[in-house]
């Protein structure tokens, strides 16, 4: 419970900080005559609704196993992650679009002081990756993750506008554009993060066998299970935070159906003990041979 109340908090903490950031770079650009800051607001509010599918996410998660999703509902978070890539590359669309368009029509030069205002913007959002990331590496959330790096792409734009505007503001006349060059690199960036983000969900989603430190530590707690000698197979599937294990384990081959019964489960107890983030353990005996 409380990893789930730990991500819910950290999603609360991106949508209010999205929206603040939203209308102040929206008002700061149509004043301060930079399409850049604007460009930085349409993300922005891209980031509030991806927020929104998140902590919708981590609440959908949270509802326990039933009948037909007997492993619980975890599986909507690398879905969930799908959709935020998506808005990614929205925004990133629409800054790319809208920043052509502009470098093919003369500008006005871009306030200085909005450069102000970006660099305010530049250490917030930094700072807000770097808790939205803390907090997807605690709980191994992809969707906290791909959240985080919605801060950290903002933050991207935001560095590519205080570039571009600086450039036409010491510049001047003919250098108008610097500020719409700017938006189109950062709209390049974010595609390219966007992929980043959307590889682990896929993998999950596929449950691909990428979590090999796991494994290792699973075999090296079941070893220390009365009646277990050592492992065989171990399969891992992840379903939003928690880690769904098949662990083979291998015993004393003269012991009775009813002894090996029990060491299953006090080794699916243990393993539950010592590692919180795991979800169904099911443990198949393999006689010592």
């Amino acid at each position: 419970m409380q990893i789930e109340k730990t991500a819910i908090r950290t999603a609360y903490f991106s949508i209010i900080g999205n929206i603040s950031l939203a209308l102040i770079k929206g008002v700061a650009g149509f004043f301060g005559n930079s399409y850049a800051l604007i460009a930085d607001a349409i993300e922005s509010a891209t980031d509030v609704v991806a927020s929104l599918l998140v902590l919708f996410g981590f609440k959908y998660a949270k509802r326990p196993a039933d009948e037909n999703h007997p492993y619980g509902h975890g599986k909507i978070e690398p879905i969930i992650t799908f959709a935020v890539v998506a808005f990614l590359v929205i925004s990133a669309t629409i800054i790319a679009f809208e920043s052509i368009q502009n470098i093919q029509s003369p500008q006005k030069v871009p306030k200085s002081w909005t450069l102000i205002v970006l660099g305010v913007i530049i250490i917030w959002k930094e700072v807000s990756y770097r808790v939205v990331i803390k907090k997807s590496k605690e709980i191994k959330s992809t969707s906290l993750k791909a959240d985080a790096w919605h801060h950290r792409s903002d933050a991207i734009t935001s560095v590519m506008a205080f570039i571009g505007i600086s450039i036409a503001v010491i510049f001047g006349k003919g250098y108008e554009t610097a500020d719409d060059w700017a938006a189109l690199f950062a709209s390049v960036i974010i595609l390219y993060n966007s992929y980043l983000i959307l590889r682990p969900a896929l993998g999950e989603i596929m449950d691909e066998q990428i979590y090999g430190d796991l494994i290792i530590l699973i075999r090296e707690k079941s070893t220390e299970v009365e009646g277990v000698l050592g492992t065989e197979k171990c399969f891992i599937r992840k379903a939003g935070m928690k880690y769904n294990v098949d662990l083979h384990a291998i015993v004393n081959g003269d012991i009775s159906v009813k002894k090996g019964h029990d060491i299953a489960h006090d080794l699916k107890d243990y393993l539950r003990a010592q590692l919180p983030n795991l979800g169904h353990v099911l443990i198949h005996i393999e006689p010592n041979e």
